[in-house]
Parts: structure tokens; sequence; C-alpha cells
């Protein structure tokens, strides 16, 4: 196996020699045990399931959030004739058809899709029927509670792996402290003895950390910027709205910048980030899903325009940096009047009570087998979409419900040839079946839509015939067909003996993550003040503190003397904007009557009741985001009666 394994890696790969961890982890995947590898950004995480890909018989199954990485990976093995693609939202209908036939005639070594490809059926049904040889988890931190950027598809990906029945899995991170790593592990069965870590600290990256004022920052930057010799660069932000405007402002001064945003369509984002790719100057000015994963080893700078969610967050980004080996520079410009919008984002996921209970009694109200639209629940209780998805994980792990096979409720086809040409290339029953499925769809003016269950039933079928007879037929390019309205099958496996308090039990272990998530942030300002090596610290946080203090972070470079943080900005309540949201809550008292919601408003926070009621177009909304959201639900809470 050694002699395989060094053989494909200098002739597929053109490597003469393993990074650390990388032979341990691949040795446990070929003798089929499954495995974990916590590296740090940059160490060659990838290689762990590509290498392998060549080697096992069957499929690859790459799962990972990043379509930036699907990209970027499947870009550098198309270079090395290795057989991937993805499936993702930016494929049209004939890119997912070409994807789809390449799945099921085994021409493909690896397949790169997003956690919630799992939740579409027709995925689930090509799947099902193929032999996966490994399944690997990127960014398997999302598993955990405990860590930080958790992600309730991910829960259900063990499942998933266990229903593809791949031979073993890979759970992938950067970022796991002990207790995710044990997560990750309990979840995905992977034994202690096949959990690898390597080393945390990379000596190339110098942590700088500037403290500034709003008005100074642009002026700061564009002196660094001058100051330095020019190299690629990522400036992260906040906001998408922040990333076009500081993109704009830095090529009005003659700096090659674009910014990347979830804002922009795929067609731009792809092109913003081939160009950064070739790029030996460029600088992209984006919000933190940019750069995860791409394999561009010569970025000499990354800067932190505003201050980064988490410690976590902070170490994937700057790990973005100088991958190539040489000198590269991280500095995070620390402005106090951030804060506010980044803990924005934290309150606003915390739902009221009333909207928890409101939930719970529906979903306990639906039978004992029942299906759901996120988006409905999400707009009936005023509960954002990802905290939906949760609460109804919590539901599952709390034994209260069982998750069946997602399904959507509306599929439409566009005949591209007549019903006689499509049935004339079938005999027997397959055509009379075929017949009797096209009579029970409806025409609109050019797409057909069909109630799939209502179809099966009639024709006295089944769904999955009927899902799998579309395909096929989507295929062969004898239509197209596309779907809508997913919705959400579960099975209820005991009932709330007292509603209520299961209620108060989900909105407590939302106000933990709340508190969870704040703590996170807060965690950068401790490290930036902190009387010690700042690099030291960092890699304390993963459970690796350096020996010996770094050389190259501020504490260090500053003759060991800490950074003196100002006291954050304390604003008022001016009492004619509180009169005014006083009275806006009378006019909606059905919208505004509980403090969060009222609060939400006033610090700009948006909300599926906000948004529907037109809310966000009041001119209070956002009048206060100058204020602490802590400050400002006080003193809602104190003037609700």
């Amino acid at each position: 196996m050694t002699d395989d394994i060094d053989s494909v890696l200098r002739e597929r790969f053109g490597f003469d020699r393993f990074l650390p961890g990388q032979r341990e982890v691949i040795e446990h995947l070929l003798s089929h045990r499954s495995a974990a590898a916590v590296f740090p950004t940059g160490a060659g995480k990838s290689l762990c399931y590509q290498l392998p890909a060549l080697i096992l018989s069957g499929l690859t199954l790459v799962v990972s959030p990043l379509i930036a990485l699907m990209k970027d990976q499947i870009d550098a093995l198309a270079a090395r004739d290795i057989a991937a693609a993805r499936l993702d939202s930016t494929l049209d209908a004939d890119e997912y058809r070409q994807v789809t036939e390449q799945v099921r005639s085994g021409r493909l070594s690896l397949l790169y899709v997003s956690p919630e490809r799992f939740n579409n059926e027709r995925f689930r049904e090509i799947i099902q029927r193929v032999n996966i040889s490994l399944f690997a988890v990127d960014e398997a931190h999302c598993i955990s509670e405990w860590g930080h950027n958790f992600r309730p598809d991910y829960l259900k990906l063990a499942r998933f792996a266990e229903l593809c029945k791949a031979q073993c899995t890979l759970a992938l991170t950067a970022t796991a402290t002990e207790k995710v790593l044990q997560d990750i592990c309990r979840f995905f069965r992977i034994g202690p003895e096949c959990a690898v870590r390597t080393g945390f600290y990379r000596s190339n990256l110098t942590l700088l950390t500037t403290p500034i004022d709003v008005a100074e920052r642009d002026a700061t930057l564009l002196d660094k910027l001058r100051q330095r010799e020019a190299g690629p660069a990522i400036i992260y932000v906040t906001l998408q709205r922040t990333a076009a405007e500081l993109a704009g402002r830095l090529a009005a001064a003659g700096w090659p910048a674009k910014p990347y945003h979830a804002g922009m369509s795929d067609e731009n984002r792809a092109a913003v980030q081939d160009w950064f790719i070739a790029s030996t100057q460029g600088i992209v000015v984006a919000t933190i899903a940019f750069g995860m994963g791409i394999d561009k080893a010569d970025i000499r700078y990354v800067y932190h325009y505003n201050p980064p969610k988490s410690l976590e967050n902070y170490s994937q980004e700057i790990g973005r940096s100088g991958r190539d080996g040489r000198p590269a520079v991280c500095e995070m410009f620390l402005c106090l009047d951030d804060l506010n919008v980044l803990e924005n984002f934290v309150y606003g996921d915390t739902p009221t009570p009333a909207a928890v209970r409101g939930f719970v009694d529906e979903i306990f109200s639906l039978g004992e087998q029942f299906d759901a639209s996120i988006y409905q629940l999400s707009a009936s209780h005023d509960i954002r979409l990802l905290v939906v998805r949760t609460l109804l994980t919590y539901l599952e792990l709390l034994g209260y419900l069982e998750g069946g096979t997602p399904f959507y409720s509306t599929y439409q086809f566009k005949p591209l040839a007549s019903s006689a040409e499509i049935l004339s290339q079938f005999e027997g029953e397959p055509r009379e079946f075929l017949a009797s499925l096209f009579r029970q769809s409806a025409k609109a003016k050019i797409w057909f839509n069909i109630d799939v269950d209502k179809a099966a039933s009639a024709i006295g079928s089944n769904r999955q015939r009927v899902v799998r007879a579309l395909d096929y037929l989507g295929e062969r390019q004898l239509m197209e067909v596309r779907s809508a309205g997913v919705r959400y099958r579960y099975k209820r496996l005991k009932t709330a003996d007292d509603p209520g308090a299961l209620a108060n039990l989900l909105h407590e272990r939302t106000l933990k993550r709340e508190a969870r998530e704040i703590t996170r942030l807060h965690q950068v300002l401790d490290l930036v003040g902190h009387d010690g090596c700042q690099v030291s610290s960092l890699c304390g946080h993963f459970g690796e503190p350096l020996a010996e203090p770094c050389g190259h972070c501020t504490w260090c470079l500053n003759r060991r003397r800490p950074i003196v943080l100002r006291d954050r900005p304390a604003a008022v309540i001016p009492e004619v904007v509180w009169r005014e949201a006083l009275q806006l809550r009378r006019n909606y008292p059905d919208k505004l009557a509980d403090p969060r919601s009222l609060a939400r408003l006033l610090c700009g926070v948006s909300s599926p009741s906000l948004i529907r009621a037109k809310l966000t177009s009041e001119p209070l909304h956002g009048a206060l985001s100058h204020v602490t959201f802590q400050v400002v639900l006080a003193r809602a809470e104190q003037d609700s009666g």
C-alpha cells in the first residue's frame, strides 16, 4: 500500500512527500477505517480524500458548504486529468444532467455536493444506487453545537453516509477544539486512534492588531497598502454593502480591487474568483465566505476591515495567506463601533418565547406522520429559516421527531418533443405508465404542472417511480424537469406532555446559543488586549499553546506590551426616538408587542414578520443601530406594559 500511495502522490499530484498527518489519514481510509483530520488551513486536507479517490474502487462523495472550494478544486483536478464534478445551484439543466449521467455511469472519481443537496429526493434516489467508497465531510466542525458555525444539516450527514452505504467516512476541519473533535468522532463513529491532529502554529504569518476609529480606517488601510510590497490580498468585511463600497473606493484610488459577496450573481462571483487566482497583485474585498478552499498559495496579505465573528473564523480567514510558506501579514483593524452590527447578527437569530410556543403547538398538531415547509413555519411564527431548521433538529435529538426523506411539493416539466414522439420510444407497461402519468399533468403557458403524490395515487404507483421516470426523461433530453417547494417529512415518536415546558426548553437553548456566539465575539477582543503572545493565545484556544512567545505578533513586536483598548462607546437612546417607537408599537401591536421584536426593529435587525409587514422600510428601522441591542431590549422590556 505504501508503494501505491507514494507513486500516486508523485505521478498524479506531482508531490515528492506528504505533509504532516496526510499519510496517516490516507492509510486509515485505504484500510476502510473512518478518520478525522484536524489540519490548519493550507495544510493539505483535500489530498486526504483526493488521493484515496484514485485508489478506491467506487465514487468519493465530498460534502462541502463552499461553492468556491468545489469550483477551484475541480479545476485543479481537471488539470491533472482526474474526473471530478460538482452538483450545486450554479448549474443549468444541461450541466446537471451531464453530471448525474457521469455519476450513474461510474465515470467520476469525485463528486462535490453541499450538505443541503441531501434534501433533494432526486439526488438521493441517484446516489443510493452508486457505490460510494468514501464519504468526505469538509468543515466538519459544523456538526457540533459547540462549534462556531453549527448547521443543522450537518447533524444528518452521518445518517446519509449510512444511507449511501459508504465504506468509510472522512471528517475534515481546520478549527476544532477538543470538545468539537469529540462530537465529530461520536457522530461519525470515528475511533480516537483515527483522529489525526497536526500543529496549528504557522511561523510565516505575522499577526498584527490595530485599534482604530471609523474616521481613520480607510486612510490607514491605504497607507498600509502603499507602504507594503504589492501582493495578492483579501480584505474581510462584515456587510455586502461594505464590500461593494470599499472595493469602489480602493479602485478609485488606483488599486486593483473587486468586491465578492453573496448578493452578486454566480457568474460575477466566479469571474472575480478566476481573476484573483490569476492575479499577482489583486485585492478582493469580501464577506467571510470568500477564500474558503481557494487554492491560491501566494496570498501575501489578509486584512480584517471589520472584526471577525470568532477566533475560529479569524484562524480560518488568516489561514488563506502564506500557503506557499513565504512570509505573509495578517492585520486586524479593531473598530469597536463595528461590534453592534456583529452582535445584532447573533441577537436577530433568537426568537421570542411566544414564537417558539406557537411553533411547538403547530408541530404537535400535525399528526403522527406529517410534512412541513420550512418557509411556511418561518413566516407563520416569525423565526428565521436557519433557526426553524435548528428547532426541528432539536426535536429530533430530544426524541420527539424522526426526520424522513424531504420531497418537492411540485414538479414541472417542459416537453422537448411531442408526447407521441416520447411514448414511441417505449413499449408495453412502461409506455402505458408514462401515458397515464402525462394525463395527470396540467399545462400552464409552457410548463406542465404535476402533483407527484396525487399522480402516483391516481395511476396506482408510488412516488419513487414517478420521480424516477421524470428524472429519466430529463436525462434523455426528452423534457426539461424542475422542482420546487421542498417539504420535510417527519414521524412523531412521542407527544409533549407539557408543550409549554418543551417550548421553554427550546427557547432556553436558543438563548444559550446566543450567549455562546456573543462570548466567541468577545474572545476576539480578549485576544487583541491579551497581555502575552497573541499567537500563543490563539493556538492555546485550540489546545496547542506555544512553549515560547512567537516573536511575530503585535504583543511580541511591541516590546511585549499589551494593546490598551478604549471603552466601548456608550450611546444614549434619544427620548424623541423612543416616543416614536412606542407609538409605532401601538400601531402594530401584533408585530411589535414583544420587547425583542421592537428591539430588532430599532437596531436594524430584520425578521420574517417585520419584512412581511414592510416595517423594515420604516424610518425607525435601524434608528438605534448605534446602541447595543441589550440596552434597547432592556428599555423595551421596561416599557412593555
